[in-house]
């Protein structure tokens, strides 16, 4: 069953945020621009009824309504599909993609358990290879109609049974009394770019030192590496990445409040698993899953926003000119067609948009678009199986280009360039790329940048971008 009920004079979904933020495990999937398209709906959602935390191939299952826990050991996409056979539910409301299921992220880690190679980067920030946990009530806001939902299933109790009925209607009475407190905020932190970044309260604290996990020469004889394995035929292409630190001790919800207003973007989203907090600002598209349609939307080639408008022009003129920005793109569309096609129906795989501009608040991008019809008989964890991680954060090819970058990477990237998103019960999914992406962990602030490393790369000019990103993002965390 499930309870929908729609919210006059709906508060602002930063305002739903706070409110939803002082509860058991929140979680916020924001889509903070392109309401027309990618960003109509962000979900809102706490109190779990279930936690998945997996590390390896341990898995732990959390009753969150008893506290039982139960250890599993299985390669987790196995187990996801285990988990979405378990808790199925057709949609019922013919209009919202995510009813109810899981949010949370899959690490990018998880990509040993599909391209079989020893990991040996270190996971200093312990953070799990994946984490999800299982919500029966959300927050459905819909930006193109300006209209706000709530949303309650009865889960975990048995679809048509009195106790679902029961629990739906206490359920949606709780998020009655959170939208009229969030009624109450008054601060001027609108939703989908709605708010100059100056209205924003004031950030605490980063003390402006980064420390990185590269120092200046090893990520420099890193790229000579990628360069020498290009030239002996290996690889086209690796994405190199490097971490930064700073402290922090600060409001993790203000500092995402501040940090989504800077730079809007279509996949935003705000987790937090128990030690860590995650907030991301992503523009990728990893996978988009509805009843049998598949499609992913990788980025790649970006060019910063011009100081004028001629400028500004000339610098998207630049980057969908650029042939060698040209020669990476359809490098990945070519990957990401061969991921698909593992799981598609044979002759649907195309691609309806090729090497497109979007534009953002600070950059330029070129995208495509390459989609397909799921062949019968394979799940929505089997196509997340076969094309994790996503390609634009890899390289080409993927199975060695990640071989190359677990070899020269110090540390686990966990949620950088892995994917958050919602994953219906229905077996309905969209996740994003998590890059532009922050993690929290004991009073520290890390963020991780980087760049496809290709034959005519210069390995100076690539460490002084990842220098001047990680500057970006450390702008955001500046008090005001």
């Amino acid at each position: 069953m499930l309870l929908i009920e729609s919210v006059d004079r709906p508060p602002a979904a930063a305002a739903l945020f706070r409110q939803i933020s002082s509860r058991a495990v929140p979680a916020w999937l924001d889509a903070n621009v392109d309401r027309e398209n990618l960003g109509r709906f962000s979900f809102l959602a706490a109190d779990p009824f279930l936690k998945i935390t997996a590390y390896g191939e341990r898995i732990i299952e959390e009753n969150c309504l008893n506290g039982e826990k139960i250890e599993h050991r299985s390669p987790f996409f196995p187990f996801l599909d285990r988990l979405q056979q378990r808790w199925q539910r057709p949609k019922e409301s013919g209009f919202l993609p995510f009813e109810s299921g899981l949010i949370g992220y899959l690490g990018y880690e998880l990509g040993h358990q599909v391209e079989t190679f020893t990991q040996t980067t270190e996971n200093d920030l312990k953070m799990p290879d994946a984490f999800f946990a299982a919500y029966d009530a959300l927050i459905a806001i819909d930006h193109l109609n300006n209209t706000t939902w709530l949303v309650a299933s009865g889960l975990p109790e048995a679809p048509t049974s009195p106790a679902a009925a029961d629990r739906a209607r206490q359920r949606l009475e709780e998020l009655r009394e959170l939208v009229m407190a969030a009624r109450k905020d008054k601060t001027e932190t609108g939703s989908m770019a709605a708010t100059h970044p100056k209205q924003s309260p004031q950030i605490t604290s980063a003390d402006g030192d980064l420390k990185a996990n590269f120092s200046y020469a090893s990520y420099r004889a890193a790229i000579e590496k990628i360069l020498n394995y290009i030239a002996a035929g290996d690889i086209y292409q690796v994405n190199l990445s490097q971490r930064f630190a700073t402290s922090f001790t600060g409001s993790y919800q203000e500092f995402y409040l501040h940090f989504r207003n800077l730079s809007p973007a279509p996949f935003g989203a705000y987790l937090e698993t128990g030690a860590h907090c995650i907030m991301s600002n992503s523009p990728e598209r990893y996978l988009l899953i509805k009843d049998d349609y598949i499609e992913t939307r990788p980025i790649k080639g970006t060019r910063p926003r011009g100081a004028t408008a001629f400028e500004d022009a000339e610098l998207a003129r630049q980057l969908l000119a650029s042939p060698k920005d040209r020669a990476e793109h359809i490098m990945i569309v070519d990957l990401e067609r061969n991921d698909l096609g593992r799981v598609a129906a044979y002759g649907s795989v195309h691609v309806p948009e090729m090497q497109i501009l979007e534009s953002y608040a600070n950059v330029h991008h070129m995208v495509s678009t390459v989609a397909a019809r799921i062949r019968p008989g394979k799940s929505s964890s089997e196509c997340l199986l076969n094309s994790f991680p996503g390609g634009s954060i890899t390289g080409a090819p993927k199975l060695r280009s990640m071989e190359i970058i677990d070899e020269l990477e110090p540390t686990c990237r966990g949620v950088y360039t892995g994917s958050i998103g919602y994953f219906d019960f229905s077996g309905d999914l969209d996740f994003n790329i998590a890059i532009r992406t922050a993690v929290a962990y004991q009073d520290h602030l890390y963020f991780q940048v980087g760049g496809g490393i290709v034959a005519d790369s210069d390995p100076d000019d690539e460490y002084q971008e990842t220098r001047t990103k990680a500057a970006s993002f450390l702008k955001a965390l500046q008090k005001k």
